[in-house]
């Protein structure tokens, strides 16, 4: 039996287990920085499985490490997020979340079961491969300053750096049993924009005696767009928007402040910087002429994410291989952020998505609080995720 068949082999023997694994995630959800739960039933399940890891890193993150023949040879990475989201499951399911207000609306839980079902496979076929896999369990990647940087910042790479990093998120646009790639620019940068209008509140039927803080606000968010339509470089994809305005007036009260936050994401470096420069100077020369204050700050988040060709276009050859052809899909470039980018600041990696769409369903987006996937894709993530590894090792 050759290490394709095998791999195939164990992920549907393995298949039950993970989907259980799934399930109990994904009905006991935590939120970014607090996966402490999560953390020990993944520690548990690697000392179950006999697999060598350390936990308490970066405080929430696990780290694993199976090794193959001469395990000094080569190191692969393979990396799956761990937490979830602020948001009420509307889904009518057995392992609906029992943790009100926090669901895994992201599909996080199905990469954390999928990454130990790779680990079990794998930890299987250790005497059939040479080198090293590095399993990196990473908590917080929805919440700044990310997990990823944490656990780079913690030193998980300080005694061995990693030859390529493979990181797998799921993806409702793709129906299970396809997977999708896209080599170099994939993903937007991401910054967190917080503005406070201020200025002298009153009475709303004598706006002449105050600085109206509600209209001045609303100018800034409207003239702010300009920055995008009128000085972005049309080659550059960009986004502004702006998703929450507090202003604690009434109907006949203008209030002294009001506060307003967006988010900024672009593909260039260069013009993010222009960016930000911009968008505070329009903002407080709008409210100074207007009789008010503005601060703006500028929270700077994940840089955009590129993936290494050379890499993405052999993960590409490997899956198909796995797979068949028919099943890969090409993707196209996303204004979502994902700390997975500051892997690849660093490191050859490629940031893949696993199709989870039930044929024939009505597919929720990521962030819905109705999200789910077909269950067949944890077939599909955790051998597909194992034969990459064992190429990967196997390529010179």
């Amino acid at each position: 039996m050759n290490l394709k068949e095998e791999i195939r082999n164990f992920a549907s023997e393995f298949y039950p287990e993970i989907l259980l694994n799934r399930c109990h995630l994904h009905q006991n959800p935590e939120l970014s920085f607090q996966e402490y739960q999560t953390a020990e039933f993944i520690s548990q399940k690697l000392t179950e499985y006999k697999i060598e890891y350390q936990s308490n890193i970066a405080d929430t993150g696990v780290v694993g490490w199976i090794k193959g023949k001469n395990p000094d040879k080569k190191m692969i990475a393979l990396r799956a997020d761990t937490d979830a989201l602020p948001i009420d499951e509307e889904n009518d399911v057995p392992y609906r979340s029992v943790n009100k207000g926090v669901m895994h609306a992201c599909g996080h839980d199905v990469h954390t079961a999928s990454l130990l079902g790779t680990a079990r496979i794998l930890n299987q076929l250790r005497n059939e491969f040479e080198g090293t896999v590095m399993l990196i369990f990473q908590p917080s990647e929805e919440k700044l300053p990310g997990g990823a940087k944490r656990m780079i910042d913690a030193g998980i790479f300080n005694n061995r750096k990693p030859a390529i990093i493979l990181g797998q998120h799921v993806f409702p646009g793709l129906e299970a049993g396809y997977v999708g790639f896209r080599p170099g620019m994939y993903m937007a940068s991401s910054d967190e924009l917080y503005v406070t209008v201020r200025g002298k509140g009153g009475h709303g039927a004598m706006p002449h005696q105050v600085a109206d803080t509600i209209l001045i606000a609303s100018h800034i968010i409207v003239a702010l767009q300009q920055i995008v339509s009128r000085n972005a470089h049309a080659a550059i994809p960009t986004v502004l928007s702006f998703g929450k305005i507090t202003a604690n007036g009434a109907t006949n009260i203008i209030p002294r402040e009001v506060k307003i936050e967006g988010t900024f994401r672009t593909m260039n470096e260069n013009w993010r910087a222009q960016a930000h420069e911009k968008m505070i100077k329009l903002a407080q020369s709008i409210a100074e002429g207007m009789g008010a204050e503005c601060d703006f700050i500028v929270k700077k988040g994940y840089p955009f994410l590129v993936n290494d060709e050379a890499v993405t276009n052999s993960a590409v050859e490997f899956a198909g291989d796995f797979l068949g052809t028919d099943k890969i899909s090409g993707l196209e470039l996303r204004m979502t952020a994902e700390d997975f980018s500051y892997y690849t600041l660093e490191y050859p990696c490629t940031y893949y998505r696993l199709g989870v769409k039930k044929p024939g369903k009505v597919s929720f987006p990521l962030h819905s609080s109705r999200f789910d996937i077909d269950e067949s894709a944890l077939k599909t993530g955790p051998a597909l995720m194992a034969y990459l590894a064992v190429s990967f090792l196997k390529k010179s």
